[in-house]
C-alpha cells in the first residue's frame, strides 16, 4: 500500500470522525433523537443519523479515487447515483417517518435503477440461458433489497452495524490481497472500512450516536452492488460475500420467516431478533456486538476465503457457515421471544 492510499485512509477515518461528532451535536436540534419505548435496546435518549457523516465522507474518498485514477472500476455510477436514492429515502425516514409502502417501493426503485442500468450481471450468472437473465435481474433486484433493509433491523444495538461494516469490508479487502487482486476494488472496499470505522468511534458501547436509516440502508445497498462489481471482475465471488455477512443475514432471515410463521406484522418494530434477545439476557450491547464480530473473523472469514479461491465449493461452503447460525437463532428464540 502507497503513502498516497494510506494518507486518504487516514483522512477519510478522521472527516467520518469529525462528521459523526458534527452530526451527534446538530442532531437534537433537528429532531433527530431516538427516544426510547417499550421495543428499544437501550435506555436513554441517543441522536440517530450519524451515519449519513459515513456516507458522505465514503463518497468524498470513492470520488477522489476516480478522479485521481486510484480505481477505474466501471459501472461505480450504479452505486453513487442509485446510492444517493438510498440515503434519501433513509433520510426522509429518520426526519419524518416515511410509510413502509413508499420506504419500499423507493428501495426497489433505486436498486433496480442499479441492477438494469449500471451493473455487469451478465458478467456474473453465465446460466446459459437456462434461467433467462431478465428473471436473474428480478432477483437480484429483491435479493439486494432484502440485504439493505434486514441492515437496517439488524442496527439495534451498540455497535452492531458499524462493527458488521468494518468486518465484511476489511474481510473482503483481505481476500482480495490475498489473491493478489488488489486494483480497483481493494482501495473503494478500505476507503469504506476507514469511514465505517469513523463512525464506530462513537458508536461503540455506550453509543453516543446511532447509525440511522440513512446510513444503514445505504450499507445494505452498497454490499449488493460491491459483491455483483467483484463478481464480476474478481475472484471475490457473490459466494463469499454472503458467507461474510452470514450472521447479519441469518438473524434478519430466521427472525422474519418466524415471525411471518406466528402471523405477525413484519413491518411493525419489534425486539425478537437473536442479537436483541442476547443483548437483554446478557445485559450488555457490548458482549454481543464483539461476539458477532469474533464469528465473523473465527468462524466466516475462513469459509469466505475458502469459497474465493474454491468457488466450486461455494454452494457447500454457505450451507457449512449457515447451518450453525440458523440453528443458534432458533435456540436463542429469534423472531418468537420479545420480553
Amino acid at each position: 500500500m502507497n503513502l498516497d492510499m494510506l494518507f486518504l485512509l487516514n483522512a477519510v477515518f478522521l472527516l467520518s470522525c469529525a462528521g459523526t461528532w458534527g452530526l451527534m451535536v446538530l442532531a437534537p436540534r433537528c429532531g433527530l433523537v431516538d427516544v426510547p419505548n417499550r421495543r428499544s435496546s437501550h435506555d436513554l435518549p441517543t441522536p440517530r443519523g450519524g451515519g449519513l457523516a459515513l456516507v458522505l465522507v465514503f463518497y468524498l474518498g470513492g470520488g477522489y479515487l476516480a478522479l485521481t485514477g486510484g480505481t477505474t472500476v466501471p459501472h461505480l455510477l450504479g452505486l453513487g447515483i442509485c446510492g444517493l436514492g438510498i440515503v434519501a429515502a433513509g433520510l426522509a425516514d429518520d426526519l419524518f417517518r416515511l410509510s413502509p409502502a413508499k420506504r419500499i417501493i423507493l428501495h426497489f426503485a433505486c436498486t433496480a435503477g442499479a441492477v438494469y442500468f449500471f451493473l455487469p450481471v451478465e458478467k456474473v450468472f453465465t446460466s446459459g440461458g437456462i434461467v433467462p437473465l431478465f428473471v436473474v435481474r428480478v432477483l437480484l433486484v429483491v435479493g439486494i433489497v432484502w440485504l439493505l433493509n434486514l441492515y437496517n433491523f439488524m442496527d439495534g444495538i451498540d455497535g452492531i452495524a458499524g462493527g458488521e461494516a468494518v468486518s465484511a469490508t476489511l474481510g473482503a479487502g483481505l481476500i482480495l490481497l490475498l489473491r493478489g487482486e488488489t486494483a480497483d476494488h481493494l482501495p473503494l472496499l478500505l476507503v469504506l472500512t476507514a469511514a465505517s470505522l469513523g463512525f464506530l468511534v462513537w458508536n461503540l458501547p455506550p453509543a453516543r450516536i446511532f447509525m440511522g436509516d440513512a446510513g444503514s440502508g445505504f450499507l445494505g445497498f452498497c454490499f449488493g452492488i460491491l459483491a455483483i462489481l467483484t463478481a464480476s471482475a474478481t475472484g471475490l465471488n457473490l459466494w463469499s460475500w454472503i458467507i461474510l455477512l452470514g450472521t447479519f443475514i441469518a438473524d434478519a432471515t430466521v427472525t422474519l420467516f418466524v415471525r411471518l410463521m406466528r402471523g405477525e406484522k413484519i413491518y411493525q418494530a419489534h425486539r425478537s431478533h437473536a442479537y436483541q434477545i442476547l443483548a437483554r439476557r446478557t445485559g450488555s450491547h457490548g458482549r454481543v456486538t464483539f461476539g458477532y464480530m469474533g464469528a465473523n473473523w473465527l468462524f466466516l472469514f475462513p469459509l469466505a476465503l475458502l469459497a474465493a479461491f474454491h468457488p466450486g465449493y461455494g454452494l457447500v461452503l454457505v450451507i457449512f457457515s449457515y447451518a450453525p447460525l440458523v440453528l443458534l437463532c432458533i435456540l436463542i428464540g429469534a423472531g418468537r421471544t420479545n420480553d
